[in-house]
């Protein structure tokens, strides 16, 4: 049986900019904020980071600076996947190196190997660390995803500790569990499917909508965790017209701006992402009147 690195909610960071550069005072402030607020488990420069975006420099820093600021008090996973291999081991290396808890690895993206090839290319990255790692599959943004079958042979390896599941398929989820059982953790990787995910035994979520609510999202999953699920299933549903809003254009694009909106001053994302069409910013500034997120 395999200790999941976290339980609960982890929030997928956004990472602010300034003029250009990444805005480590204000990220500090973020990391604070979640910390304050129940969030178990900081996901740094991930999809939601926008870590295409980031040189390799930055994305180490990014990683150092946000274990420098968690100070130990919560766990830190870095996303250090890519569609490379060497170049995942090399961000892996440099991130245990600064301290993260753990690892953050997607499905190899835009070459999209086979299964056979996904398998090697995982168990290299196990291979050169010392660190839990969540395998990540998200079809919608890599166009591959990880079979049964492969994260059954993956989850031998003692470094995987798990997989942050993205693929809204309920009936390959219940696969999972009884092909792996208790030598892969899941977490659920949409905000949508948090409570179903966690009835059936996820550990709870790496979330997007708890940039703007932590303290909802790790009451949400507090409440699974205490089998509350009345409670739980009650959240997630007055919740849904919100996060689907935050995935009204490609993920960080809404959330980047809805916290902009909301004065935390976060700054733009950095191009090719961009600011929302008019029409969906409005519709945007809409839900978060209804739910009172604006002053």
């Amino acid at each position: 049986m395999k200790k999941a690195l976290f339980e609960g909610s982890s929030v997928a960071i956004v990472t602010p900019f300034k003029n250009g550069a990444i805005d480590y005072n204000k990220f500090k402030e973020l990391i604070e904020f979640h910390v304050a607020n129940g969030t178990a488990a900081i996901t740094v420069a991930g999809t939601t980071g926008e870590s295409s975006t980031l040189s390799d420099k930055e994305h180490i820093e990014l990683i150092g600076k946000c274990v420098e600021f968690v100070n130990g008090r919560i766990k830190v996973i870095a996303g250090t996947g890519s569609n490379e291999t060497d170049h995942a081991i090399f961000l892996s290396k440099a991130a245990v190196d600064v301290g993260a808890d753990g690892l953050l690895v997607v499905t190899p993206y835009y070459n999209k190997t086979s299964q056979h090839g996904l398998i090697k290319h995982y168990l290299q990255v196990a291979d050169s660390v010392c660190a839990p790692i969540i395998l990540y599959s998200v079809p919608s943004r890599t166009g591959m995803s990880i079979s049964v079958e492969s994260l059954k042979i993956l989850s031998e390896h003692p470094n995987i500790n798990g997989l942050k599941d993205a693929n809204s398929d309920f009936e390959k989820l219940l696969a999972t569990f009884a092909a792996c059982g208790d030598n892969l953790n899941i977490w659920s990787g949409n905000d949508t499917e948090i409570v179903p995910m966690m009835a059936l035994g996820a550990k709870g979520v790496i979330s997007v909508w708890a940039n703007i609510a932590p303290l909802e999202v790790a009451e949400l999953t507090n409440a699974c965790m205490e089998g509350n699920y009345k409670k739980a299933a009650k959240m997630q549903i007055d919740a849904y017209e919100l996060v689907r809003a935050l995935f009204i254009e490609t993920n960080p694009m809404p959330i980047k701006a809805a916290m902009n909106m909301m004065g935390y001053n976060i700054g733009e994302p950095r191009m090719p992402l961009c600011e929302l069409i008019p029409q969906n910013e409005e519709y945007l500034k809409e839900i978060l009147r209804k739910y009172n997120l604006l002053k």
